[in-house]
């Protein structure tokens, strides 16, 4: 697991326990009372629910997808506070960015990953 010893380093523990499918790693980056908000907009409350829903969640965008080959950037919002001197999420929401006209997917321009 990355350690978070300041807010600045939860993208890269977010990333590096998802990436390896790491769920417990990822469990210990919340508070045991947090929320999260997928990108469907289903809520859930607490580190258990959390680690349920993102095990069972998969979004393949290859070849196989039912819409072909694409790329979807996502969004995160993350609320963190300190508690026994650790920071951990509080909150966090999970959106794909889309045209809030057309519902059309919006692809960042320079992305970094």
């Amino acid at each position: 697991m990355t350690p978070m010893k300041c807010p600045e380093d939860t993208p890269q523990a977010f990333q590096s326990s998802w990436n390896t499918h790491d769920m417990p790693a990822l469990g210990a980056l919340f508070h045991e009372d947090a929320s999260l908000v997928n990108r469907f907009g289903h809520y859930v409350r607490g580190v258990d629910a959390i680690v349920k829903l993102h095990f069972w969640s998969r979004l393949t965008a290859g070849a196989a997808h039912p819409a072909g080959p694409h790329a979807v950037d996502r969004l995160i919002l993350a609320v963190l506070t300190r508690q026994a001197g650790a920071w951990r999420i509080k909150a966090l929401e999970n959106v794909t960015l889309t045209n809030p006209r057309t519902g059309e997917t919006v692809l960042r321009e320079h992305s970094s990953f």
